[in-house]
């Protein structure tokens, strides 16, 4: 293959690379091994030289071997082998192990060769196992917490307890992550969001009951009633709070399954609308308003009354919480023939550009709200929702000025 100056300068050369260093030439005979390619094949060198390059395939992959050696023999560029799919190499000893190969095309006196830099990335496969079977324990783990909550009230100080236990695994899960899946940071990210955002929103209303009960026990005299009830009013609350948290869950599971059964009888759109105002009056800052504009139809739907509700009840929430005081919220709704729309305008925060396109993503929050108290799932069902009785929802939004959200629905619902 080379001179004799050459082959020492080529043997020097491929011996100072880490990585193990296989050289065939255009038949797939070995010419070149270097000793770390010995290392992790278990032969030694004259084992392998002029050996054909099957000898270090795994039996099942030598069927399409050839076809993708003749393919890079005609493109003779460099690349990185096996996108989008694993690679394994044979032992010596029998057993397969996983690989990363860099292909390099080389013309040596007239003559093709190609040379592979082959890495052994059992310990880096190892490693990612790990963290996927920890990531699915503590996924597990946080659905057993929230069916415990809906469950009993008498338990909430212990789980409170065991959530930040769960937390600190979390955190220890994502260190873990960054320094052996650099690759995977936006999944392990999506994770962590996850876990955060379950912790953040069960620890605030769990430290709101717990500090209750406790003050509750000591108004035990007949002029503390009024104390007693604001305290219980604190608990109700918040015990709904989280069952609403809890109730999200259960309908992103449901709708995952498939297993959403929609009701579908008529009703009137505007008696939803008023309805949906008045019971979420008491949720008004200071100088806020809901304006209704009517356009003197009564809109009749065929449709699944309590999604139409869920609706527009997000929608109204979201703008009342995002929105400063001394504001107005404006919703109103038209119809023709086949379609019924309805708008929600604000003079909130407005949503950032950059966060515009993940708004409807499950647990995403843009970053001008994420001191709010909201699990980023609300929009994500809303969405879903819609979709599954033939409906839309868009918005346009621009930061310090407002967001307007608009809901198309068909009249007539066909499941």
């Amino acid at each position: 293959m080379f001179s004799k100056e050459n082959k020492i300068v080529f043997d020097t050369l491929f011996e100072a690379v880490s990585e193990a260093v296989v050289v065939v030439d255009e038949f797939q005979k070995i010419t070149v091994v270097n000793s770390s390619a010995e290392e992790i094949f278990g032969y030694n060198k004259e084992e392998l030289l002029n050996k054909h390059l099957e000898t270090l395939i795994p039996q099942k992959y030598k069927i399409h071997h050839g076809a993708h050696f003749k393919n890079f023999m005609t493109t003779q560029e460099k690349r990185q082998m096996g996108r989008g799919r694993d690679l394994y190499a044979a032992h010596k000893e029998g057993h397969v192990f996983p690989i990363e190969v860099g292909l390099n095309p080389l013309e040596i006196q007239g003559k093709k060769y190609v040379m592979a830099l082959v890495i052994d990335i059992s310990l880096r496969k190892h490693q990612e196992l790990e963290i996927l079977e920890l990531n699915t324990k503590l996924e597990n783990k946080v659905k057993e917490r929230t069916r415990n909550l809906k469950t009993t009230v008498d338990e909430l100080e212990n789980i409170n307890r065991e959530l930040d236990k769960e937390n600190k695994k979390r955190i220890e899960a994502e260190n873990k992550a960054k320094i052996a899946l650099k690759k995977e940071r936006e999944l392990n990210e999506l994770k962590t969001k996850f876990l955060s955002l379950v912790s953040h929103e069960f620890k605030t209303p769990l430290s709101g009951i717990l500090t209750s009960s406790m003050l509750l026990a000591k108004y035990k005299l007949t002029e503390q009633q009024e104390k007693r009830e604001k305290h219980l009013s604190v608990i109700n609350n918040k015990v709904h709070y989280l069952n609403n948290i809890l109730n999200d869950f259960l309908s992103i599971e449901k709708l995952e399954k498939g297993e959403v059964n929609y009701n579908l009888s008529s009703f009137s759109l505007q008696k939803i609308i008023q309805e949906t105002i008045q019971n979420l009056n008491l949720l008004l800052k200071q100088g806020q308003e809901i304006v209704l504009e009517n356009n003197g139809n009564e809109n009749e739907l065929y449709q699944d009354k309590k999604i139409i509700e869920l609706t527009i009840s997000n929608l109204l929430s979201n703008a009342i919480k995002y929105s400063p005081e001394d504001s107005k919220i404006t919703i109103s709704s038209s119809q023709n023939s086949e379609i019924t729309i309805v708008k929600v305008i604000d003079e909130g925060f407005g949503i950032p550009e950059s966060d515009q396109k993940n708004i409807f993503q499950r647990y995403f929050r843009a970053e001008n709200v994420l001191l709010n108290q909201g699990t980023g799932i609300g929009l994500n069902i809303v969405k879903s929702h819609l979709e599954n009785l033939g409906g839309a929802i868009t918005f346009v939004s621009e930061e310090h000025k407002g967001s307007t959200f608009t809901i198309q629905i068909p009249n007539k619902a066909v499941l």
